[in-house]
């Protein structure tokens, strides 16, 4: 059976504090989060932009967290204004799958990854 996994990577500079935290990711601060998304099908989708069935999903479907805050997206967001749930690595990556599905066509496997740092980042599924 035929198997693609489409891949897009995009930056989004967000401030958030995690709230209860012992130490210094309790005060507010930025990062510059990297954020990959992969969606995989056995089959081939339409879109909002496309209406034969040729690609898995749009890489606009999959950017939409990239856009300004003020246009839907997280870029330059206060997280903890936007996630109803503690802004860490973890959740962020959760929260972005979430939001992110609810957008894709049916029977797409999403995987987001989010790196806060070079050298720290996160992969969530929901399996």
């Amino acid at each position: 059976m035929p198997r693609w996994k489409l891949n897009t990577e995009f930056r989004i500079d967000s401030a958030h504090f995690i709230e209860g935290y012992d130490g210094k990711c309790g005060r507010m601060h930025g990062h510059t989060y990297k954020v990959r998304m992969t969606a995989e099908s056995t089959k081939l989708n339409p879109s909002a932009y496309l209406k034969t069935p040729d690609m898995v999903c749009d890489f606009k479907e999959l950017k939409w967290a990239a856009a300004d805050f003020e246009k839907g997206g997280l870029d330059h967001a206060v997280l903890n204004d936007v996630m109803t749930v503690s802004t860490t690595a973890e959740r962020i990556a959760e929260f972005l799958h979430k939001e992110t599905i609810k957008r894709l066509p049916e029977g797409i496997e999403l995987t987001v990854t989010v790196w806060e740092t070079e050298t720290n980042w996160v992969e969530y599924t929901a399996d």
